[in-house]
């Protein structure tokens, strides 16, 4: 293994561990030292400050050639990615609409509204949109540099909305209970038609604004720009 590559699993290693150590072992003694106000504060330096390493680790590393080349090259690999890329777009505007599990006032409230939106398809659409964003990357650029990062990303995001679940239950108790009863952890793609339509239509926008500025980024085209 290159040093190069190595560099980048450990920058991927440190942004999903203090992601996992901040949110749960370590938060409550953090917040008693610094306070709430505080705490934020030393998450967002640590999350920006990991991110950081990872992004220039990423791109410090090499171009190489995918590990399987059928995949990039095939039509079908692309349009499977393109699909799940909409979905995820999808997923992840409706996410910001009344999410119980966002660290805001009236959570309780939100979940004893019952599902609604996205959280008919997942209780945790954020984090699936990072999921799904993982594996249709994966999918049709399966370099060892874009498999890390796409694995501690996909991780982050499954592993996170699980312990999360447990979190959010010791916090919000009955009120998390019966969010958990009405909702699902894993996707119900076939309820992606009560997602309603501020989630479709801002997930069709951000989906052909991401793509097309994919391909005037890194001259890769990706989405629909690929076939127009």
């Amino acid at each position: 293994m290159d040093a190069q590559l190595a560099n980048l699993i450990a920058a991927a290693t440190a942004f999903v561990g203090t992601h996992f150590a901040l949110s749960h072992p370590l938060r409550a003694g953090v917040t008693r030292l610094v306070g709430g106000k505080g705490f934020q504060g030393v998450y967002s330096l640590v999350a920006l400050a990991t991110f950081g390493w990872m992004v220039m680790a990423f791109t410090a590393v090499p171009l190489a050639p995918p590990l399987i080349e059928s995949l990039t090259m095939s039509p079908a690999g692309w349009i499977v990615a393109t699909v799940l890329m909409l979905i995820a777009s999808v997923l992840l505007v409706g996410s910001f609409m009344g999410n119980p599990a966002l660290p805001a006032p009236g959570a309780a409230e939100l979940a004893a509204k019952g599902p609604h939106g996205v959280f008919h398809v997942t209780r945790h659409p954020m984090m699936w949109s990072m999921a799904l964003w993982s594996v249709s990357h994966a999918l049709v650029s399966p370099t060892p540099r874009v498999l890390v990062l796409t694995l501690a990303v996909a991780f982050l995001a499954l592993v996170g909305s699980h312990l999360q679940d447990r979190k959010k239950a010791a916090q919000m108790g009955a009120a998390w209970a019966g969010w958990e009863a009405h909702t699902s952890y894993w996707p119900r793609l076939g309820a992606l038609g009560k997602a309603g339509a501020v989630p479709w239509l801002g997930g069709i926008a951000l989906w052909l604004a991401a793509s097309w500025a994919h391909g005037w980024l890194i001259a890769m085209p990706a989405g629909v720009w690929r076939w127009l």
